[in-house]
């Protein structure tokens, strides 16, 4: 894919069609992949930028709308959209209702009607360095005065872009990986995206699949660097979204002292840090390390909209040591601060530690697991292989052996057949996946929902399987498509985050579901007929 690098972008309305487009590689933003230029029609009320922000969007954008115009319903729209494409925690309004009206969360005092200091209140903000302190097993107390609070991550992000980069530079990300990210930091602060881009096969250093090594990351910026472009900074996500990986101790000190090595900032989401919801999986914040190999350069990213299943929340908030960086992330507090009695509640929760403990995230482990399970087991009775992880709301996909001729068109049609037949997932291409075939499923959700949503899932995968077959049939002489992987050669129901160190720890659900799927990718059955071998 191309990065377009958009150059004289100036008012009244600027020509798009005139603008000088120059090429770059594939390691960045895909723009023409973000903009929808059929049928584009430039508005003389908007400036060449603000032309540019109405056609940036994606299957992503273009999903969200359709659902929200058409809602599932059980009583009164049950044909409507099922959402597996949203990253939200559906499974615990009851506790989170319960908890946000109780008596001490109602508190209106004068100063919480009037502007605060633009880091958060200070209440607030001693408030999350206690938090972290203890969830995160930082080795020393964490302090307020690195802790900067903002109406989400989103806009940390964007905020971050502003005051590491300037514009023109770059960002170096592992694909794939959560596609908001490119608006918040390259629609919102002209900050590119350097790709590294990781795929599913395990060879040599590559032990599971999607693996971020430092050899790639090296690879990565050496290209970039090599045409020009100065990268700033590195972001990492853990537990990574959309595959759902934690990375352990080791890794995280390897990806640091690479970046320390190159004199880059470390941007590090942690947002699923407390969705991890199986014991067997274990998260190591950077906040724990005894030692940052250096800690000017290291920022911290938490919210609670995934932990605490509120979305519709604007909270994040950032730990930075750097007071440089804290200042002027700051004075941008102004455009994204959270109200008054948003922050109060936010503290009330966070200091609630017996209930976090005792009473949410067992529940909301436990939820998790089980609506985890319940997809998981699903995708090994249709025979469609995933990552199987225990971190996040989400399940990555192998659906490549429904793409014909595996195109990423191929792959966007498959996505827009999902959507005709009600449920809505999200493909690969709006995370930058490096290969076409691959979606995201949220399984964060209710079980008529699931239940539902999982039917009509199976009905498309059935058609467009049976559609396969047909074309073959009539095109014996062919073979498949080249270069496409066999699912079964890469990914199998890949265990948890540790890889197995003997046959036998693979456990028999996951063998069953071998069998089937080999069973059903098989062309032997077709090629070798009763009537062949008469």
């Amino acid at each position: 894919q191309a990065l377009s690098e958009i150059e004289g972008m100036g008012g009244g309305g600027g020509n798009l069609q005139g603008m000088r487009v120059r090429p770059l590689t594939k390691r960045r933003v895909d723009v023409h992949g973000f903009c929808n230029l059929s049928g584009f029609q430039r508005s003389p009320y908007l400036s060449a930028r603000g032309n540019f922000a109405n056609m940036f969007q994606g299957s992503t954008e273009e999903g969200y709308k359709a659902y929200h115009a058409d809602k599932y319903d059980e009583d009164k729209n049950p044909n409507g959209i099922i959402n597996f494409g949203t990253s939200e925690n559906k499974l615990c309004f009851d506790l989170m209702s319960k908890r946000l009206t109780q008596t001490d969360m109602n508190l209106m005092e004068p100063s919480l009607l009037q502007y605060p200091d633009w880091k958060g209140h200070l209440f607030l903000r001693e408030e999350v360095a206690r938090f972290l302190t203890y969830y995160c097993k930082a080795p020393a107390p964490l302090k307020a005065e690195n802790v900067i609070v903002l109406n989400g991550c989103g806009s940390l992000f964007s905020a971050l872009a502003t005051v590491l980069c300037d514009p023109g530079e770059a960002v170096l990300i592992a694909t794939p990986f959560y596609g908001g990210i490119t608006q918040s930091i390259f629609l919102y602060g002209n900050v590119k995206l350097v790709y590294v881009c990781l795929d599913s096969k395990i060879t040599g250093a590559n032990t599971r699949p999607f693996q971020l090594t430092v050899e790639k990351l090296e690879k990565s910026l050496q290209d970039a660097q090599a045409e020009g472009v100065t990268v700033r900074a590195l972001i990492l996500l853990n537990p990574q979204n959309p595959l759902g990986d934690i990375y352990s101790l080791s890794e995280l000190r390897d990806y640091l002292e690479f970046a320390k090595r190159h004199e880059l900032h470390v941007i590090v989401d942690e947002i699923y840090m407390l969705s991890v919801f199986d014991e067997s999986a274990t998260f190591h914040s950077v906040l724990s390390m005894d030692r940052l190999p250096d800690p000017q350069r290291t920022h911290v990213m938490w919210g609670i909209t995934k932990d605490f299943a509120v979305s519709g929340i604007r909270f994040g908030t950032l730990y930075t040591e750097n007071q440089d960086v804290a200042n002027a992330v700051a004075s941008l507090c102004y455009f994204h601060g959270v109200c008054g009695p948003v922050q109060h509640k936010v503290a009330q929760l966070l200091k609630d530690r017996d209930w976090i403990n005792q009473v949410y995230l067992r529940a909301n482990h436990a939820r998790l697991k089980a609506a985890h399970t319940y997809v998981t087991d699903e995708l090994k009775t249709l025979g469609v292989p995933f990552l199987n992880r225990n971190a996040g709301f989400f399940v990555w996909i192998d659906f490549r052996k429904y793409l014909k001729t595996g195109t990423f068109e191929e792959e966007l049609l498959l996505w827009k057949r999902f959507l005709d037949n009600k449920v809505l997932l999200s493909c690969g291409k709006a995370f930058e996946c490096s290969e076409p075939g691959w979606f995201r499923i949220i399984f964060a959700d209710k079980t008529h929902r699931l239940q539902l949503g999982m039917q009509r899932i199976r009905k498309v995968l059935e058609e467009r399987e049976q559609e396969i077959l047909a074309e073959e049939k009539e095109q014996p002489c062919q073979s498949d498509q080249d270069g496409k992987a066999d699912s079964t050669d890469e990914v199998i129901f890949v265990s948890r985050h540790q890889e197995p160190t003997c046959a036998s720890s693979s456990n028999l659900g996951d063998l069953i579901g071998l069998l089937q799927q080999q069973m059903r990718s098989s062309d032997w059955l077709q090629k070798n007929t009763a009537e062949q071998f008469a």
